[in-house]
């Protein structure tokens, strides 16, 4: 059988991280089984599925690097061929008109009265119910448009859709889907729910949660990549302890049987790691360019910097791009913030200017000055003080970046050099007891 899988959205502007996750299932699978992934624009909603609406949404799948096989399909042009099918349901007995809920005259589809409805879901497994607790459902409004489940089980007739992935709050759709295949005397697909996103508490993750929108993550400076990876292991894992995967390897892995029933927490601690180890993990050319773009965009001029030694510090450290050069604007230039929390807790302390003046005298004497010399010159001092060296690290940090974290200490005093650092040391000293700092 040949894999054909659909996404099918209803653009409102904004694309919900659990539509496109069901979008990143179908995507694999299909390309997993060399099948083809279709989109279906579900734009009926005429008031809130805009032109603007489904260019958020091509350009997020864009964006993600979700391709699609054939020109996409809108489920508004297809309503004369929904009605048509309507028509021959009722023509058939197996639809009726009534005026339900005195409302206007509805198409009703006829649910079966015996037996049972039932499917195998190649996640959840199989699924039942009993004929008598279903309900007969409208399948055209009284205005003569049709509702959702006419529309979605004839476009997938019409598309030749093999297996509907999507997530499990359509289970109970599914139920009725089956039974209009049926009625339609067409092939069902097979079918596949993934389990419902959820925070902390277990419950649904929502915009309360946090950003909950692909366009959210784009804008916060998270990686299509990495947030492509984490959705992925939203409800699915590889098998092994593996979790940052190459699309290639995704593709390769990506079967329905290690998919989860259970509901997938939502961990956005996890996701943010993620980010950072695809930036620490990206070529140097591709972080090179983002890192210099957005230095020199600052108006902070890499003259005189040794760039590539900077670039070494800051990779595998930058969780975003946007952090970027806030996190390392010390290396560019004398007229760099500081972090006033950290000035209360390290520099506004008794005895810290007289040290930094003695941690420049001894920088100064050293035969030379590097990562080794200047380590143990610290650990010498702070072993003559009784105090170990974190009293003498944290005060020079924050006098020589203004920051209380970042790279190592003796790696970014070696890329400082000797000149500069001995004077910034100096410097603060000096405006800590002016009290102008």
């Amino acid at each position: 059988m040949s894999v054909r899988v659909r996404f099918a959205p209803s653009p409102t502007g904004n694309v919900h991280i659990g539509n496109i996750r069901a979008a990143i299932f179908n995507w694999l699978f299909a390309r997993h089984a060399g099948g083809k992934f279709l989109l279906r624009v579900e734009d009926t909603d005429r008031e809130r599925s805009t032109k603007e609406a489904i260019q958020t949404l091509l350009a997020c799948m864009e964006w993600l690097g979700l391709d699609y096989d054939e020109p996409e399909v809108y489920q508004s042009q297809q309503t004369v061929r929904h009605l048509a099918v309507a028509e021959d349901l009722v023509a058939r007995g197996l639809a009726y008109r009534d005026n339900k809920g005195g409302g206007g005259e509805c198409v009703i589809f006829r649910m079966p009265k015996e037996g049972k409805v039932e499917f195998t879901d190649l996640v959840k497994g199989h699924l039942k119910k009993q004929a008598e607790d279903t309900q007969d459902f409208v399948i055209v409004r009284s205005d003569g448009t049709p509702v959702f489940h006419l529309a979605n089980v004839v476009d997938d007739v019409d598309m030749k859709i093999s297996h509907v992935i999507r997530g499990d709050d359509h289970v109970e759709n599914t139920f009725k889907h089956i039974e209009l295949f049926k009625a339609m005397g067409a092939p069902i697909p097979q079918y596949a729910h993934l389990p419902m996103i959820v925070n902390n508490q277990g419950k649904p993750y929502s915009k309360r949660d946090g950003a909950a929108f692909v366009g959210e993550f784009k804008e916060q400076g998270y990686l299509p990549q990495a947030l492509f990876n984490f959705l992925l292991l939203l409800g699915w894992a590889p098998g092994d302890d593996r979790e940052v995967l190459t699309r290639e390897e995704m593709i390769q892995l990506f079967t329905l049987d290690r998919c989860k029933s259970s509901a997938a927490r939502f961990d956005m601690k996890k996701l943010l790691w993620m980010n950072g180890e695809y930036i620490r993990n990206a070529p140097r050319e591709v972080y090179a360019k983002e890192f210099v773009t957005r230095v020199t965009n600052a108006g902070l001029s890499t003259e005189g910097v040794d760039l590539n030694g900077v670039m070494d510090q800051m990779q595998i450290r930058t969780k975003f791009y946007s952090e970027i050069p806030a996190t390392c604007t010390y290396f560019f230039t004398e007229d760099y913030a500081f972090d006033p929390k950290g000035v209360e807790k390290r520099l506004k302390v008794e005895g810290v200017p007289a040290l930094l003046e003695e941690v420049a005298d001894a920088f100064t004497a050293l035969p030379a000055f590097d990562v080794q010399s200047t380590h143990d010159k610290v650990s010498a001092m702070g072993e003559a003080k009784g105090t170990g060296m974190g009293s003498i690290v944290h005060p020079v940090r924050m006098a020589t970046t203004g920051l209380t974290e970042g790279p190592g200490l003796f790696e970014l005093l070696a890329l400082l050099g000797r000149e500069r650092t001995c004077a910034r040391l100096r410097k603060v000293a000096q405006r800590l007891r002016d009290q102008t700092l």
